[in-house]
């Protein structure tokens, strides 16, 4: 590598550790990523004389190496904050790396509770007001896929007992009805009647032994918790209920449109995560019943 590279390099870990002040750790990597970047440059083109066909040919070289494309952003990040530096020490007119773009990543799909364990899960015992509540909470959540927000908000007036729905304020305080199904309903009813003997400083739907409106943290600590109790292999947090909701209902209904409106999904794409999860379900099926799938047992 020419001196005058090597020089400029050195400034750019000091600029990025002083001026930028990012971590040890993203200074490490992104030192690390211009060195790799710069091993893969055709012979004559070094780091300050790079175009963007050349950087375009490295994402090439690295793609077909296998890199993920959270590993490719990591890489690109790397060098437009290079071209950047250039830039502003007049070494170079335009960054050669600006537009250029990783494949997207994969979105994770979210993880859902299977029915026999939901089951277990809303089986909890006990008549203690506390119990009562969270027990409310829990068949609230995967009766109608609410959010946390969402029912954390609600009002006594929200569920309305006799048509088995609740009015929910949703993002961009969009309101929209849900069904509630009977478990919930009586479950809420239950913990109404604890409701009553204390003294509340609102008219929340869900409130502390000391009246005040229940808080989101609140809400996932104590769903945590049953989730230890009741000997769950996996966290129990309210996002989880809901992704099981829209799960069960996908799998059993195929209608996207209706879990859409029921989840309050501006667009079907956000709901269109769910339709892999189903998949997965139906190969499973598949693999398992077909005659022509059925897997060979190890000998």
């Amino acid at each position: 590598m020419p001196p005058q590279c090597q020089s400029y390099l050195q400034q750019f870990e000091t600029y990025m550790q002083s001026e930028r002040q990012l971590s040890a750790h993203t200074v490490r990597n992104y030192m690390y990523e211009l060195q790799r970047g710069s091993e893969l440059l055709p012979e004559g083109v070094d780091l300050l004389n790079v175009g963007r066909e050349h950087w375009q040919q490295v994402l090439a070289k690295l793609h077909r190496k296998g890199l993920s494309p959270r590993s490719l952003s990591l890489w690109l990040s790397a060098i437009k904050q290079w071209g950047e530096f250039l830039l502003r020490s007049g070494v170079i007119e335009l960054n050669p790396a600006k537009g250029l773009s990783a494949p997207k990543q994969a979105k994770p799909l979210p993880k859902n509770i299977d029915v026999d364990s939901i089951s277990h899960l809303l089986a909890i015992e006990g008549n203690d007001p506390l119990t009562l509540r969270d027990k409310a909470i829990m068949e609230l959540f995967y009766s109608s896929g609410l959010r946390l927000a969402e029912l954390a908000a609600l009002d006594l007036s929200s569920v309305q007992y006799d048509q088995h729905e609740v009015r929910v304020l949703g993002k961009g305080n969009k309101e929209r009805i849900v069904p509630v199904g009977r478990y919930a309903i009586e479950a809420i009813s239950a913990w109404l009647k604890c409701r009553k003997q204390i003294p509340c400083e609102d008219s929340a739907l869900f409130v502390t032994e000391k009246g005040k409106r229940l808080s989101h943290r609140s809400i996932q600590a104590r769903m945590s918790k049953w989730g230890q109790e009741q000997a769950l292999s996996m966290r129990v947090h309210p996002h989880k209920l809901r992704h099981s909701f829209a799960t069960h209902m996908l799998e059993s209904s195929a209608d996207l449109r209706a879990v859409q409106e029921l989840l309050g999904h501006e667009n079907l794409s956000t709901t269109q995560i769910y339709t892999s999860l189903d998949f997965q379900h139906l190969a499973k099926v598949y693999d398992n019943a077909h005659p022509r799938a059925k897997k060979q047992q190890d000998k």
